[in-house]
C-alpha cells in the first residue's frame, strides 16, 4: 500500500478517466466485427472483454443472448448509458429455441417485461415460443434458467445466479430482499434520473418459492413417484452423519452387542447427544394471519408441525411453572415481558450437542416465555421415529426441565411418545450455564463428571443462535408462511455448512483428543503412584466412588459428590451470628434489652480496624518512597477516615476494657491518645495484646477474651480461605497467560493483574500470621495448632507448585536484587535448579480444612478430602479425554458410512421415477434425463466426499488406533516436557521416589 501511495495514485487516476473515453484510435476507427467506419456503440464497463466499439446491428446481434448488458454510446464528447432494449435495432430473446433461430408463432411478452439480474434490474424484449401449445409461458421461463414471480402470465422473473448470490448472501451476511433488489436497481441507475420500477415484493415472492422447491430437490422428492405430496415428518431437514442414525450409519445388531463381553464397555459410542434452548431474539410481529400467508407442507423440515403443536399449546399454556433451583425463579415472567402485538416472543429450537447441526422438528415458535409445553413439544418432536436407546440432553434448566417430564409426556399425541428407557436418559446442563444453579446441581448435572461424555459441552444450541440473530430484523415482520421459509432457509444453509466444516473440525478435535490424552493418562499415572505408595487403600475406594459416580443414577445418589466437599470450618461471619444470637437470648429479658454495642461488636470492630490497618501497610509500601500526587492524596484521605474510626473504638474500648490504660507504659499511652504514629501502625490494645493472662482479666470485662478467641479462630479460618482462593486464581491467570497471551501488551497486562493477586494473597498471608499469634496468647499452646499450623513462605503455594530448593531460593534472591522479573506461582523458575516431581509435597493449606469449635471429630480421612478431590477430577478427565477419542472416531467412522448410504440411495433414486409428478402420465425422456443426472450427480459427490474424507482422516486414525490400543508411542520427549511445565498439579503426592515416577511417565 506505501507504494502504492507513493508511486502509482497518479497513474491510476489517469487509467480510470481513460476508460471514460474511447481509447486508442485503433479501437474506434472501425468496427470491430463489420469494419463500418466511425462505430458509436460498446458494452458499458467492459462486461464482454475488451475495448472494442461496435455499429449499432452489430452490438444489437452481440446482445440478442445477454439482454442484461449495458450498452454506452458516444455521443461526441462522452458516452451515455442505453439499455439494449433502447436500441433502435430490435434486439429480442426468443425463448423455447436455439440462440440465432426465430419462432414463426411468436408472442411478444409484456412491454414492461423485467428481469432481475446479478448485473443489475433490466427491462428486455421477449418473445414465447407458441409452436408447442402445451407448454406454459412459466415453463418457457424456467426452461431460460429465468424465475417468474407469477404462475400465471408472468411480467418479472429472476436470474437463478441472482437468486443463488442472494441466497448466500443472506445466509452468511443476513442481507434482506429489500436491500438486495435495492443495489441491483443501483447498479442498473443509481443517478435516478431513470428510475426502474419497485421489483422488491415480486422478488420476494421468487425467493421464497425457491428455497421452497430447492429444500424439496435435495431431499430427493424429484426422484420419487410420490413426490412433494408424499414428504414425510422432517424429511427435507439435513441429517447430522455424525450422530447414529439408525440403517444409515450403525452396525448391524449394533442394539444387540453384549458389553460384558467386551474389553471395554463403550455403549456411549452409540449416545444421541441434544441440546435444546430458546431465542427471545427471533420475535415476529402480527403483521398477517395464517390463512393469508399459511405454512407450506407443515412440518416436513426444521419446524415442528404447527397444526399439532398449536393444539397442545392452548391446552397447556396456563399451567402453573416453579423452578425450585436459585437463578430461575423469576425465568419465565422475565421472558414474558414486552410480548404485546407479537405472534412468537421467540424460538425454540434443538441440535445435535456435539455437532450444532439443527435437529428436524425441533424447531418452533414461542408465545409467552420459556414455557415447559412449548420446549416439551419441541423436544419429543426432534425425536419422532428415531430409534435410539441412550439419550443424552442439554438444557440450562434441565434440573428442573426433567423432574415431571413423564408426567408430561401423555399430555402429547401418541406418536410423540418416547420409547425408551428411561434409565437410559441423563438430563445436563451446558458447561457456560451450571455455575448459575444452586450447589447442589453443580456435579449431578455437569458433563465434566458424566461417564460417555467425552469433552461434551453443551452449549452448541447457544452458538447456531448466534448465526442466526442477524436474520431477526429482516423476519420480524413477514408473515407466518414467508417466516417459516427464510427461517428453514437459514436453518439448511447452517446444517451443509456444518457437514463440510466436520471434515476439518473432527480431524482436528482428534489430534487435539490424542494430544490431551496422553498428557492426562501419564500425568494422572505420576499422580496415582504417588498416592498408592502412601495410601494404596484409599486410591481403591476413591477409584470405585468415582466410577460407581459416573455410571449410576448420580442424581438420586446419597453418599455425595466426590467431586465436591464441604470444608468443615467456622467463618467469623458464623462465629459473630452465633455470638450475637447468645447475646440476643441472654438480654431478652433483662434491662439491657435495645442496646446496640454488645462484646462480639466491639470485638468485630477491632479485627475490622486491624484489617484495614494491614491492607493500608501494604498499599503505602507499594506505592513506594516516592508516590504520585493522586497517590499521595488517597493515602491521606483513608488514614484520615481510620483515625476518625480508632477515635470511636477507644470510646467504646473504655466501657469493655475500662482499667487498660492504667496498665500501659509511657510510650504505649502516647500512642493510645493518638500521638506519635501513623494510623495504620498505632496499636488497638485488644485483649490479645496484653501479655498475660492475669492481666487481661483485670484490664477487661469478665470473659472478652474467650470472645475474642472464638472470633480469632473465625477470623483464621476466613484469612486461610482467602488464601487458597487467591492462589487458585494465580494458577489459572498463569495458565491463561502462558496459553493465550504473546503479544507485549498482553503480557504487561498480566504482570499487573498477576501482582494484584499476590497482593491479595500476601494480605491474607499477613492477617493469618496476625490472627494466629493472637489466638496462641489468648489460648496458649494446645490441639488447635494441629488445624491452625504456623505458616511460613514455602506454605503459601498452590496445588501445582512445589516447595523451592535451598539453590532456588538464593537464585530467586539474586535475581530480585538485580531487579530482574521472577515468575510467582509457577514451576520452574532458575532453569537447571528444577528438583523434579519426586521431591513434591502438599501444603498442609489445602488438607487442613477444619477451623471451627463446634465439632472435634473429622471423620477419617477428613484431613485429605480436597486430594481426593483432586484425585477424583483428575481420574475423571482422563477418563473424558479417552472417550473423546473413541466418540470422534466413532463419528468419523459414521461420517464415512452415510455418506456410502447416501450414494448407493441416490444411485437406485436415478431409475426411480415413472410418471410425471401429480399425474399418472409416464415420464417425458427430457425430464427422466434431468431426474437421473441430478441423482447420479449427487451419488458421486458423495463418493468423492468419501474417498476424500478417507485420505483426509487416515492418518490421524491410524494414530488414534494405536493410541487406543496402548501402542503409541510418538511425541515421547514432548509429553516429559509438558508433565514437567503445566501438568504437575495432578501429582500431588505425600511420598513417593524418584525412580517409580520416572518409569512410569516413560513407560
Amino acid at each position: 500500500m506505501q507504494v502504492f501511495i507513493r508511486d502509482y495514485r497518479e497513474e491510476t487516476l489517469d487509467e480510470m478517466l481513460r476508460a471514460e473515453g474511447r481509447g486508442a484510435e485503433r479501437f474506434y476507427r472501425s468496427c470491430a466485427r463489420c469494419k463500418v467506419a466511425e462505430p458509436l456503440f460498446r458494452c458499458s464497463r467492459q462486461t464482454c472483454f475488451g475495448p472494442a466499439m461496435y455499429c449499432e446491428p452489430c452490438v444489437a446481434l452481440q446482445h440478442r443472448h445477454l439482454p442484461m448488458h449495458m450498452i454506452e454510446k458516444w455521443n461526441g464528447n462522452f458516452f451515455e448509458p442505453l439499455p439494449v432494449n433502447e436500441l433502435e435495432v430490435e434486439a429480442r430473446v426468443q425463448l423455447g429455441h436455439v440462440p440465432g433461430s426465430f419462432c414463426l408463432k411468436a408472442t411478444p411478452a409484456h412491454k414492461d417485461f423485467t428481469v432481475i439480474d446479478t448485473l443489475g434490474v433490466r427491462i428486455v424484449k421477449v418473445n414465447f415460443c407458441g409452436c408447442e401449445s402445451t407448454v406454459t409461458h412459466r415453463q418457457q421461463l424456467m426452461r431460460a434458467c429465468l424465475w417468474p414471480a407469477t404462475s400465471l402470465d408472468p411480467q418479472t422473473c429472476a436470474t437463478f445466479n441472482a437468486i443463488r448470490l442472494f441466497e448466500v448472501q443472506n445466509c452468511l451476511g443476513k442481507i434482506s430482499a429489500y436491500d438486495f433488489v435495492r443495489s441491483l436497481e443501483m447498479l442498473s441507475n443509481n443517478d435516478g434520473l431513470k428510475p426502474a420500477q419497485d421489483r422488491r415484493r415480486a422478488f420476494r415472492a421468487i425467493v421464497r418459492q425457491y428455497r421452497m422447491m430447492q429444500m424439496r430437490k435435495r431431499a430427493g422428492r424429484g426422484q420419487e413417484d410420490s413426490g412433494i405430496k408424499g414428504t414425510t415428518q422432517g424429511e427435507l431437514a439435513l441429517d447430522c452423519r455424525s450422530c447414529p442414525q439408525p440403517e444409515k450409519n450403525l452396525p448391524e445388531g449394533w442394539e444387540n452387542i453384549n458389553w460384558d463381553e467386551t474389553d471395554e464397555d463403550q455403549r456411549y459410542k452409540y449416545f444421541l447427544f441434544l441440546s435444546q434452548d430458546a431465542n427471545f431474539k427471533l420475535i415476529n410481529r402480527n403483521v398477517s394471519t395464517e390463512e393469508r400467508d399459511p405454512v407450506v407442507d407443515d412440518g416436513t423440515g426444521y419446524f415442528c408441525n404447527r397444526a399439532e403443536y398449536s393444539k397442545h399449546i392452548r391446552k397447556h399454556v396456563d399451567e402453573e411453572e416453579i423452578s425450585s433451583c436459585s437463578g430461575f425463579q423469576a425465568m419465565f415472567l422475565a421472558n414474558a415481558k414486552r410480548v404485546k402485538g407479537l405472534r412468537a416472543t421467540g424460538v425454540g429450537g434443538v441440535t445435535c450437542a456435539r455437532h450444532n447441526m439443527w435437529r428436524p422438528n425441533g424447531l418452533g415458535d414461542l408465545q409467552i416465555g420459556e414455557k415447559f409445553c412449548n420446549m416439551d413439544f419441541m423436544f419429543f418432536a426432534s425425536v419422532l421415529n428415531f430409534a435410539l436407546l441412550w439419550l443424552i440432553l442439554s438444557y440450562d434448566i434441565a434440573c428442573q426441565f426433567s423432574k415431571n417430564i413423564w408426567a408430561r409426556m401423555p399430555n402429547l399425541p401418541e406418536k410423540y411418545h418416547l420409547n425408551i428407557n428411561r434409565e437410559n436418559i441423563r438430563w445436563m446442563v451446558p458447561n457456560f450455564h451450571l455455575p448459575a444453579h444452586k450447589t447442589g446441581c453443580h456435579s449431578p448435572f455437569s458433563f465434566h463428571w458424566l461417564w460417555g461424555a467425552g469433552c461434551t459441552h453443551g452449549e452448541t444450541v447457544e452458538q447456531n443462535w448466534e448465526f442466526l440473530n442477524g436474520a431477526a430484523a429482516s423476519t420480524k415482520l413477514m408473515g407466518l408462511g414467508a417466516r417459516v421459509t427464510a427461517l428453514e432457509g437459514l436453518f439448511a444453509f447452517h446444517n451443509w455448512r456444518r457437514l463440510v466444516a466436520h471434515r476439518l473440525i473432527l480431524k482436528r478435535r482428534m489430534a487435539e483428543a490424542i494430544k490431551e490424552g496422553r498428557s492426562h493418562k501419564v500425568s494422572f499415572g505420576a499422580f496415582t503412584a504417588g498416592l498408592t505408595a502412601a495410601m494404596p487403600e484409599s486410591i481403591v475406594e476413591w477409584r470405585a466412588s468415582v466410577e460407581k459416580w459416573e455410571t449410576a443414577r448420580h442424581v438420586e445418589n446419597e453418599e455425595g459428590s466426590p467431586y465436591e466437599y464441604a470444608e468443615l470450618k467456622t467463618t467469623l461471619k458464623d462465629v459473630r451470628l452465633k455470638l450475637a444470637r447468645e447475646e440476643y437470648e441472654r438480654t431478652g429479658d433483662g434491662d439491657e434489652v435495645g442496646r446496640e454495642e454488645t462484646p462480639s461488636t466491639f470485638l468485630a470492630m477491632g479485627m475490622d480496624i486491624e484489617d484495614t490497618q494491614r491492607q493500608l501497610t501494604i498499599d503505602v509500601k507499594v506505592n513506594g518512597p516516592h508516590p504520585t500526587p493522586s497517590q499521595e492524596l488517597d493515602v491521606l484521605k483513608r488514614r484520615t477516615q481510620l483515625r476518625a474510626r480508632i477515635k470511636a473504638f477507644r470510646k467504646l474500648q473504655r466501657t469493655y476494657m475500662p482499667s487498660v490504660r492504667r496498665y500501659l507504659t509511657h510510650s504505649q499511652r502516647v500512642e493510645w491518645d493518638g500521638g506519635g504514629k501513623e494510623p495504620e501502625s498505632t496499636r488497638l490494645f485488644m485483649p490479645s495484646d496484653l501479655a498475660t493472662e492475669k492481666l487481661r482479666q483485670k484490664a477487661c470485662v469478665k470473659g472478652l477474651d474467650g470472645v475474642e478467641a472464638r472470633l480469632r479462630e473465625g477470623e483464621a479460618g476466613e484469612a486461610l480461605d482467602d488464601l487458597r482462593d487467591g492462589l487458585r486464581t494465580r494458577t489459572a491467570t498463569t495458565k491463561f497467560k502462558v496459553r493465550n497471551w504473546s503479544s507485549q501488551r498482553a503480557l504487561t497486562r498480566g504482570q499487573g493483574i498477576l501482582r494484584l493477586i499476590n497482593l491479595k494473597i500476601h494480605g491474607a498471608k499477613l492477617r493469618y500470621r496476625y490472627t494466629r499469634h493472637a489466638l496462641l496468647k489468648l489460648k496458649g499452646h494446645g490441639p488447635w495448632e494441629d488445624r491452625l499450623r504456623v505458616l511460613i513462605d514455602d506454605d503459601v503455594r498452590a496445588l501445582n507448585e512445589r516447595a523451592l530448593t535451598d539453590e532456588e531460593k538464593s537464585e530467586r534472591k539474586r535475581l530480585r536484587a538485580a531487579g530482574e522479573m521472577v515468575e510467582e506461582g509457577g514451576i520452574a523458575v532458575v532453569g537447571d535448579l528444577v528438583s523434579g516431581e519426586t521431591h513434591r509435597t502438599l501444603s498442609w493449606i489445602w488438607y487442613a480444612v477444619k477451623t471451627g469449635t463446634e465439632d472435634e471429630k473429622l471423620h477419617e480421612g477428613q484431613s485429605f478430602l480436597p486430594l481426593r478431590v483432586e484425585w477424583s477430577k483428575a481420574y475423571s478427565r482422563t477418563r473424558r479425554w479417552r472417550e473423546e477419542l473413541v466418540l470422534v472416531e466413532e463419528e468419523m467412522r459414521r461420517t464415512i458410512e452415510y455418506g456410502i448410504w447416501a450414494e448407493r440411495r441416490w444411485t437406485a433414486r436415478a431409475s426411480a421415477r415413472t410418471v410425471m409428478l401429480g399425474t399418472s402420465v409416464p415420464i417425458v425422456p427430457e425430464v427422466a434425463e434431468g431426474v437421473r443426472a441430478y441423482a447420479l450427480e449427487q451419488a458421486d459427490r458423495e463418493r468423492r466426499t468419501c474417498e476424500k474424507l478417507r485420505a483426509d482422516w487416515g492418518p490421524i486414525r491410524a494414530r488414534a488406533e494405536g493410541y487406543l490400543a496402548g501402542r503409541d508411542i510418538s511425541g515421547a520427549g514432548e509429553i516429559v516436557v509438558e508433565v514437567d511445565r503445566d501438568s504437575m498439579r495432578w501429582a500431588e503426592s505425600l511420598a513417593y521416589q524418584r525412580e517409580e515416577i520416572e518409569n512410569d511417565m516413560y513407560q
